[in-house]
């Protein structure tokens, strides 16, 4: 399975959003390669999260789910890192 480049530049942007997102809801900033990777890490901790709860936000959108997906995993992300450091 491979994955095309139109993917990777899609999944960067929805973690660059959800980071940004995470950064206005938390504060905090951490300019744009923070919010990036902030967003990477919340999209695999919001995805995870969402499917271990089986959490479904009934919208058909699948770029808005995975938006909001990505944003409440930053936001946890962020939070947590905030305790440790």
């Amino acid at each position: 399975m491979s994955i095309t480049t139109e993917a990777w530049i899609v999944f960067l942007f929805i973690g660059l959003a959800a980071g940004f997102l995470a950064s206005l809801i938390v504060g905090g900033g951490g300019g744009l390669i923070g919010c990036l990777v902030s967003g990477v890490i919340g999209a695999f901790v919001g995805g995870f999260l969402f499917h271990y709860f089986g959490i479904s936000l009934g919208i058909e959108n699948a770029l808005v789910v995975e938006v909001i997906h990505a944003t409440v995993g930053a936001i946890i992300v962020v939070l947590l890192a905030r305790l440790i450091a």
